[in-house]
């Protein structure tokens, strides 16, 4: 795996599960947690006889942890992993069960499913249970189904090894680790560095203490902020990836939305104005600089195989930008992502610490930037009250970038060379960009159409921030004339006012998935 140190996470867990000792272990993502438990693990179960049984269940959301396993278990044929997930038809997967399976990863809901009507499914000689990302499993609400896995787990076997791994400590991941765990070691990695490690940072914690120290951020992660009116958001947004995407080397980015309906939208929009019409896969073999812009997208509409695919073909791309919602912000290794782009932004601090994990990974270099309206500028205070620190950047900056492209040239600056950053003539070619943006979306009745079910996407999933953010992000804070600006709308569409404004507060039937 051309691994040749540990990373101290691994220096930590590993020693701890080689012993047979229960542990919760908090560190951030991309530190190698996988590896910390999945070394131990395969350890303990090579030497066992070939008898076929399910020796380990990991509850996890990602099939990331499943190709990690894999990689792990190619000297040991014996040891059968298993992997179920929605998506998948459940009939192959009793088929997997029957034939027997050593460690089998699975998302709760899945395996809640097969405990209730999959009778091969046994748990007598279950020696281990690893329950990752453990705290975004709670916050998707997967709470009772855990509870349904663990008094299963205890109605057939006795005693099992057991691990909690989280990035975050909550009161739900403090709860679950009391009824799970058998008297647990506790490790906390706070600062994950790949080159050196001070005592201070390799230091086993407490559970106290774990909550001191708030949200364990990548040492080498570069935290940006840039404030943006609404009805300048879309443009902002395409400056960015055109600045890093076409005309600097190597960017590989994440964006983030709110709702699946954001990112189709966004997708289309910027396929078609940024790269000219052309489609995501003609621009492979084109020797244009517009090729390095290669456009993916991940949302959880999508079908299981189709995101999977996805994720392969990111994962392996070296440039490309990949526009998704949150069911991307957790368990997912992208090697060599330099920026995360949160263009909505997140509803709780964990979730904007989980987003930008998917940047400066195991001590690589990493940047974020979090997009706001003035009217959202104070959710930095937010953060800063979590000891997330972030450092502003300039708007005019951005949009500098249009500059490098003639496509984007006003009228009145004709075959004139463009003279450092005008800011004029900066903001000429921010019009002429917007403009194209909305030539496109009222092309047709389907386009416009189209556009106003992503502007209501996003304006529902603004009314479910939580209370504590209420006051920052509010629907009556809106200008939705400007805001339709950002879906590339001319003006705001009528009665879509008074449906959202009426009742703010309101829960709908409609939330977007988040």
């Amino acid at each position: 795996m051309k691994m040749s140190s540990m990373t101290s996470v691994q220096k930590q867990t590993i020693p701890v599960l080689l012993k047979g000792n229960d542990a919760l272990v908090r560190s951030q993502t991309g530190s190698g947690k996988t590896l910390a438990y999945g070394i131990p693990l395969v350890q303990s179960l090579q030497g066992m006889k070939s008898k076929i049984q399910v020796c380990t269940i990991e509850i996890s959301l990602a099939l990331q942890s499943f190709d990690t396993v894999q990689k792990l278990l190619k000297p040991f044929t014996w040891i059968v992993p298993g992997v179920l997930m929605g998506g998948e038809k459940r009939k192959s997967e009793k088929a997997r069960l029957r034939k027997g399976i050593n460690i089998l990863i699975s998302t709760p809901g899945r395996l809640v499913d097969h405990i209730k009507s999959t009778k091969c499914i046994h748990f007598h000689h279950l020696q281990w249970l690893i329950m990752d990302e453990a705290d975004r499993i709670l916050d998707m609400g997967f709470e009772k189904d855990v509870t349904v896995i663990l008094n299963a787990l205890n109605a057939e076997s006795e005693r099992r090894q057991n691990v909690l791994l989280s990035a975050t400590l909550t009161e739900g991941v403090t709860r679950l680790a009391d009824i799970s765990l058998h008297d647990p070691v506790s490790i906390a990695i706070v600062d994950e560095t790949w080159e050196r490690t001070t005592p201070e940072q390799e230091a086993i914690h407490s559970p106290a203490r774990m909550e001191e120290d708030g949200f364990a951020i990548p040492e080498k992660l570069k935290q940006h902020v840039v404030v943006v009116p609404s009805k300048l958001r879309l443009v902002t947004l395409a400056a960015f990836i055109l600045g890093k995407c076409k005309f600097e080397k190597r960017h590989k980015m994440i964006v983030f939305f709110s709702s699946c309906e954001q990112v189709e939208f966004h997708y289309k929009l910027l396929l078609k104005v940024l790269l000219g019409g052309q489609e995501a896969e003609e621009t492979e073999c084109l020797p244009l600089p517009s090729s390095h812009l290669k456009f993916l997208r991940l949302h959880g509409n999508m079908e299981q195989e189709e995101r999977t695919a996805v994720f392969q073909e990111f994962l392996q791309c070296k440039t490309g930008i990949l526009l998704c919602t949150d069911v991307a912000a957790r368990g997912l290794d992208l090697p060599q992502v330099t920026w995360i782009v949160q263009y909505n932004a997140p509803a709780s601090p964990a979730e904007y610490v989980h987003r930008i994990g998917r940047t400066a990974r195991i001590g690589c270099h990493g940047n974020s930037l979090l997009v706001l309206t003035p009217s959202e500028a104070e959710y930095v205070n937010s953060l800063a009250s979590h000891k997330i620190n972030v450092s502003e950047m300039k708007m005019e900056d951005i949009l500098s970038s249009l500059m490098k492209d003639d496509r984007f040239k006003g009228r009145r600056w004709g075959n004139k060379k463009s003279r450092g950053t005008n800011p004029q003539e900066v903001r000429e070619r921010a019009t002429v960009l917007q403009t194209e943006f909305e030539n496109y979306v009222h092309s047709g009745e389907g386009t416009v159409r189209w556009a106003k079910k992503a502007l209501q996407s996003f304006l529902r999933s603004y009314t479910t921030y939580p209370k504590t953010l209420k006051h920052i992000f509010h629907i009556k804070s809106l200008h939705l004339g400007h805001v339709a600006k950002s879906f590339g709308l001319r003006d705001a569409p009528q009665n879509l006012s008074a449906s959202m404004a009426a009742s703010p507060g309101k829960k709908t039937k409609l939330k977007p998935k988040r």
